[in-house]
């Protein structure tokens, strides 16, 4: 269901060359039926405009499925366009890299709107896209939510200080004596008091 169609897949390829920034681009096929899973294409050519890929290859990589949370992890990465489900929220705020939201369908669209207009640790480049036939992210906001993030300016650098100060909460809370050991302990100890 999260696939995107070719014309807004040419669309994220635009914005990408626009915004001027480095990038790694995981790009999906769409499932071939219901019941299928997303794959990787064959020939990526196929879907993104003429000459993206030579136009792109010193600043930019376009590759199929990759591991989301040892990409977070990298000290290069510097931020994430995100389709915000909760596992990628997590995972982004675990590493403490900040989110460009694009909510695609679910409940996406209420967790990009509490992380963009409530928690305030994350930029938006769409809060309401829907996918349907007239509903596309044109290029220009693409680059401008990428160069939004990625910028040093003020307000990219508030977010990235606040989004780095909640990855040291997270990985506190885990910790031994932090508020999910001890509340995982305290209902471990309550359904098996014998332990």
């Amino acid at each position: 269901m999260g696939s995107l169609k070719p014309a807004q897949v040419k669309e994220i390829a635009h914005g990408l060359e626009q915004s001027g920034h480095r990038f790694l681009w995981s790009l999906r096929e769409p499932a071939k039926g219901k019941l299928d899973l997303p794959g990787n294409y064959t020939n990526p050519d196929a879907v993104l405009p003429d000459g993206f890929i030579d136009r792109t290859a010193g600043i930019g990589l376009v590759c199929g499925w990759v591991p989301q949370v040892m990409v977070l992890g990298h000290n290069a990465v510097g931020g994430f366009v995100s389709h915000c489900g909760w596992n990628s929220i997590l995972e982004s705020l675990w590493h403490g890299v900040p989110i460009a939201t694009w909510p695609i369908y679910a409940e996406q669209q209420l967790n990009a709107f509490e992380m963009v207009k409530e928690l305030k640790l994350s930029m938006e480049i769409r809060l309401d896209y829907r996918g349907g036939e007239n509903d596309l992210v044109c290029k220009e906001e693409v680059a401008k939510g990428v160069r939004s993030l990625m910028e040093l300016s003020d307000p990219a650098q508030e977010l990235r200080e606040k989004v780095k100060r909640m990855s040291q909460v997270s990985k506190n809370a885990v910790m031994e004596n932090g508020s999910s050991f001890v509340a995982l302990a305290r209902l471990v100890h309550q359904l098996l008091p014998d332990i």
